[in-house]
């Protein structure tokens, strides 16, 4: 069993592999093959899927994609090995490449480089590409027609484009910047071969049909529609790190070259449907104030057209438990997602589908404010080493939840341990600092336990640490009525008790003169505190309510500079903007939304920067336009430049 689960590609010998010179129709029926392997991965048969892609992807690169796509998939917490996959494809693709271009001719080999330097110096894939119609003859006075790259170099192209696009979507799923480095290189790869063969389908016309094979055609709509929609939903702070990229992406060409390859029901059509349900579930979970209801169409819509070809497949019953959820169906999703860990039992893909839904399951649990379920799923997790630090974090805060607070500090001085374990683990791997390569969550659950630990536990009264996790997350809007009004009821004890600790600290100032205790500062626990409640609040559409809340954060947020409490700022621009957005003021929710994206140097900062792009592209969506900053603004932005510049870092001796 454990030699059927591994995945390998044999060493490429690239002078072993030869330019493709099948024809579109010759390479459509040599194709079957991966058609037949990937129909098996979406009925769930991922190790016959795997005895078909195996044998050729040495040799094919499409087989080699086919292996990618499940490497992708099963090795979502050993993703070297998946890029590693997907690395044997691109080299195999780009020996193809490589090998077919030694074969032309100058003319050939002109034409086709003064086609591409056209096209990308455009600044828009959706532009029009201008025809060019040069003509061959042969000895005979016949003529050829114009001049196109090969069906075989165009296929090549597409693969070595999908491998890099998947690299970089797994890059981009890890969330830090060395990460998104690597991310944009691949993109940016990937691109460059979508052009090319973009170009090409562009420059044929009607002729297409003819001059490529169907499973191309509908990879390049997959390939540019995803790199669109994927741009188009990343910021301004992600993208500066990829640097330019030389086009303007644009959702709307994305999303319909998605739907048309969706439509293909080719090879990539599944894949066109994850992609899709990714874009749908990601854009109404992170903002689901303004998405979920827009989206939930659309979403659903996908979701049945892809289960009339994959009805059990255990990737779309995933993607109907998270549809579920956002509709605010828990029971639903809950079965949902126990279908799509039953329908992955005995196949190579169960441990991953076991890790992802037991993930999911205990979110849905702590939604329904059931922390024993929570807790024993997050436990489970850690016992089968999935983000182990993280998980028992949860573990923690869900003892605390219940009341059991030596279970929990057990739980928490586990996270420690388990994130020790990890960084040797990454500098083995990788040979590299574990620092960075560190996410977001792994910096915030170790400055929380910090934090806990300093105070010695003593001041565990006044954090919620679940209902923190869940603001953070964005999901109280999932929560019916009842468990918010319970946690508002939560909230408010931990309110009390701050208000009373406070009470007693200064009673003793006004008995004693100079007391050595120092005055009473709970200004990061009441800002914390109360972030959650405008929360809450802003999920039962109190709008109103929430106000003076997030009025008391901003009016102290001099006094919540510390690490451990940078993140709350950010966070109330976002739920102030919500509170403006439900009050139906639109400009002030923008202006909110950027003063928020001008954050920076926090806990979830991308994180929170996609969210705040995603709202900021909803304003532009309804022609909330830009705000332009006053010259007061201008100026003092330009003095704060020059002292800057101006100062002098001492030097070390």
């Amino acid at each position: 069993m454990l030699k059927d689960n591994e995945i390998t590609i044999q060493s490429v010998d690239v002078r072993n592999i030869h330019s493709n010179k099948l024809s579109p129709r010759d390479q459509e029926e040599a194709d079957e093959h991966v058609r037949e392997g990937m129909r098996l991965v979406f009925n769930n048969k991922f190790m016959r899927a795997k005895a078909v892609f195996q044998p050729h992807a040495s040799t094919d690169p499409l087989y080699g994609v086919g292996l990618g796509v499940i490497a992708t998939i099963k090795d979502e917490m050993d993703m070297d090995k998946a890029i590693n996959t997907l690395a044997s494809t691109y080299t195999i693709a780009k020996a193809q490449i490589d090998g077919a271009s030694i074969k032309r001719s100058l003319k050939d080999s002109l034409s086709q480089y003064f086609s591409t330097f056209m096209v990308n110096n455009s600044s828009e894939l959706a532009s029009p590409a201008p025809v060019i119609t040069t003509s061959t003859t042969t000895s005979s006075g016949a003529t050829n027609g114009s001049i196109f790259l090969s069906n075989g170099v165009l296929r090549a192209h597409v693969i070595k484009a999908e491998s890099s696009l998947f690299m970089a979507i797994l890059q981009l799923s890890r969330e830090n910047v060395v990460d998104y480095l690597k991310c944009g290189l691949n993109l940016r790869r990937a691109h460059k071969s979508y052009t090319i063969v973009w170009q090409e389908y562009k420059r044929m016309g009607q002729e297409h049909t003819k001059r490529m094979d169907r499973d191309t055609v509908s990879g390049v709509q997959f390939g540019i529609g995803a790199i669109n929609l994927l741009i188009s939903a990343l910021p301004p702070k992600i993208l500066k790190i990829f640097s330019s990229f030389g086009f303007t992406s644009d959702k709307e060409l994305g999303l319909v070259l998605l739907k048309l390859c969706l439509e293909g029901k080719g090879i990539r059509s599944p894949l066109a449907a994850i992609m899709l349900l990714s874009y749908y579930s990601i854009l109404s979970s992170l903002v689901p104030q303004l998405y979920s209801k827009e989206l939930s169409g659309p979403a659903v819509e996908c979701l049945l057209e892809a289960q009339k070809s994959y009805p059990s497949s255990c990737f779309f019953l995933y993607f109907a438990a998270k549809i579920a959820r956002i509709a605010g169906n828990l029971p639903l999703s809950l079965q949902s997602f126990s279908f799509a860990m039953d329908a992955s039992r005995s196949e190579m893909m169960e441990v991953a589908m076991r890790n992802v839904t037991l993930y999911e399951t205990g979110w849905n649990h702590a939604l329904q404010l059931d922390w024993e379920s929570a807790a024993k799923c997050f436990e489970d997790l850690a016992k089968y080493k999935y983000s182990p630090a993280f998980c028992m974090y949860v573990v923690g805060a869900c003892r605390e939840m219940l009341g059991q607070r030596t279970q929990g500090i057990l739980a928490f001085a586990e996270v420690p341990q388990h994130m020790k374990k990890e960084q040797k683990h990454q500098q083995q791997e990788q040979h590299q600092q574990s620092y960075s390569s560190s996410s977001y969550i792994e910096s915030y659950v170790y400055k929380k336990i910090e934090h806990f630990q300093k105070s010695g536990y003593q001041d565990m009264d006044f954090n919620l640490p679940m209902l923190e996790l869940l603001c953070i997350w964005n999901i109280f809007e999932q929560m019916d009525h009842g468990a918010l009004e319970h946690c508002l009821e939560i909230v408010n004890s931990a309110l009390n008790r701050i208000h009373e600790r406070e009470k007693r600290e200064l009673s003793i100032r006004t008995q004693e003169l100079a007391p050595s205790a120092p005055p009473p500062d709970y200004y990061h626990y009441r800002a914390l505190i109360l972030l959650i409640k405008a929360s809450v609040l802003n999920a039962l559409q109190r709008y109103g309510d929430s106000i003076p809340h997030l009025n008391w954060i901003m009016d102290n947020k001099d006094d919540l500079t510390s690490d451990t409490a940078a993140w709350i700022i950010p966070f109330a621009y976002w739920e102030a903007g919500v509170t403006s957005w439900g009050l139906h003021n639109y400009v002030k929710s923008r202006k909110l939304w950027q003063q928020g994206l001008a954050c920076s140097k926090y806990d979830f900062e991308y994180r929170m920067a996609i969210r705040f792009n995603l709202a900021l592209a909803k304003c532009n969506d309804i022609g909330i336009a830009p705000l332009e900053k006053s010259t007061t603004e201008k100026i003092l932005g330009m003095h704060a430049q020059k002292r800057a510049m101006s100062v002098q870092h001492p030097t070390t001796t």
